[in-house]
C-alpha cells in the first residue's frame, strides 16, 4: 500500500530525494554512519506502548557498539517503561541528529539484557546518579545492583543524510533552489538494507570501523 496525491509524469515527483541520493560502496555507507553516530552520542529510542500500541521515544546515551559498530547498546534500568515495552514489542528505532541538521536513523529489534558480565563491562559510574542507591546494600547503583541492564539493538536497516560541503557551499546550493527552483544538492542521502548489514556483519565492513 502506498500513497500519492498527483502524477508528476516522468519528472520526480521528490527532487531532493533524487538529487541527494548518494550510491557510496556499502565499506564507505557503514564507516560513516558509525562516525556519525559516534559523534552524536545521544540518541532517541523509539518503543510501541503494548497497553496502548502509541509510540514513545526517550532520549538515550550510546553506551557502546557491536557488530563493527552497526548494532548497538544502551542502559537501561530494568524497572522502567521502555523495558516493559520491548518485552511486548521488541521492535524499535533509534534516531540520531545534529545541529547541522544530520540525521540517521536505525531501525532493529532489541534485547533486555541482564548478564552481569555484559553490565560490569559497559559499566559507567555516572549511572549510579540516574539509577539511585536505594541504601539496601542491593540496589545501589553499581554494576551489581539487578536494576541496571542493557539494551542491545540488532540493526536491520538504517536511513541518514550527512552533508556533502562546507556551509557556503549548502548556503549556495539553497540559495541557488530558492532561485530556480531546483532541488539543492547539500546531502549524502543513503540507506543500508537488512540484506547489506548481514553481508557487513561477516565480511569486510566491520575490518576497519574501529
Amino acid at each position: 500500500m502506498s500513497f500519492s496525491n498527483t502524477d508528476t509524469g516522468d519528472k520526480a515527483a521528490d527532487p531532493y530525494t533524487a538529487t541527494n541520493k548518494d550510491h557510496a560502496e556499502l565499506k564507505e555507507k557503514v564507516q560513516d554512519l558509525v562516525t556519525f553516530m559516534e559523534k552524536c552520542k545521544f540518541a532517541m529510542m523509539t518503543t510501541r506502548i503494548g497497553s496502548s500500541g502509541l509510540l514513545v521515544s526517550r532520549c538515550m546515551a550510546l553506551a557502546a557498539k557491536e557488530g563493527g559498530g552497526i548494532d548497538l547498546l544502551f542502559h537501561t534500568n530494568t524497572e522502567s517503561g521502555k523495558t516493559d515495552d520491548l518485552q511486548s514489542d521488541p521492535k524499535t528505532n533509534i534516531a540520531f541528529l545534529n545541529s547541522s541538521g544530520e540525521w540517521a536513523s536505525i531501525s532493529g529489534e532489541a534485547n533486555v539484557s541482564t548478564d552481569r558480565e555484559l553490565v560490569r563491562k559497559h559499566y559507567s559510574p555516572a549511572l549510579k546518579a540516574w539509577i539511585g542507591d536505594l541504601g539496601d546494600g542491593k540496589h545501589d547503583g553499581g554494576p551489581e545492583d539487578p536494576r541496571i541492564a542493557v539494551i542491545e539493538v540488532k540493526a536491520k536497516t538504517a536511513t541518514y543524510a550527512i552533508v556533502n560541503q562546507g556551509i557556503i557551499g549548502r548556503g549556495i546550493e539553497f540559495a541557488k533552489g530558492v532561485a530556480t527552483g531546483s532541488a539543492p544538492n547539500v546531502n549524502k542521502l543513503r540507506e543500508i538494507s537488512e540484506e547489506e548489514l548481514e553481508q557487513c556483519e561477516f565480511s569486510f565492513c566491520t575490518a576497519d570501523v574501529f
